[in-house]
């Protein structure tokens, strides 16, 4: 998922899948039309329950259809986390919702392998990731063994919005991501 495909999405977002059906989710919080589709289990008559559900789930399937609503899981949720890490995106609160989301830990570390390692004109690493990523060192530790494509780095959040990437079990040096 991209990072324009999740802005198109931060409009109005539905959570489905492991939070399950009993998750208490805020009615201010929920789409438009996701809010519809719940007040039908509100009507008493069989047949006016039953018209509203066809009427509101095909509402829904438009939408959604349209990019007006994205649906995602819980696994997509994690995946965006993922790709976003390293950058400050206030935005992606947006998928905290339901019971399972309050209980797990915040992303602060993730595991990845190098497409591409490099010195820039200032003698610092950047470092591209195979999902894209990039990240830049920002100060002038050494890395004695260097760093190159298939090698493995962790990258874990460090004191006041700064990061620390391990290269092949080597010292952490400081690094921001620039992409």
């Amino acid at each position: 998922m991209t990072m324009r495909a999740i802005g198109l999405g931060l409009a109005a977002i539905l959570t489905l899948g492991a939070a399950g059906a009993d998750a208490q989710v805020r009615p201010r919080d929920r789409a438009g039309a996701i809010q519809k589709l719940i007040d039908c289990r509100a009507l008493t008559d069989n047949a006016a329950r039953l018209a509203c559900y066809d009427t509101t789930a095909a509402a829904l399937d438009q939408a959604e259809a349209k990019g007006d609503i994205v649906v995602v899981d819980r696994e997509q949720v994690k995946e965006v986390r993922k790709q976003a890490f390293g950058f400050s995106l206030p935005s992606l609160n947006v998928f905290n919702r339901g019971e399972k989301a309050e209980r797990e830990a915040p992303l602060d570390r993730i595991t990845a392998k190098l497409t591409n390692a490099y010195r820039n004109s200032g003698g610092k690493w950047v470092m591209q990731l195979e999902d894209g990523a990039v990240w830049v060192q920002t100060d002038t530790e050494p890395l004695p063994r260097g760093a190159k494509a298939g090698s493995t780095v962790e990258i874990r959040q460090a004191a006041l919005g700064s990061f620390l990437v391990n290269v092949d079990g080597q010292r952490a040096i400081r690094a921001n991501r620039s992409k």
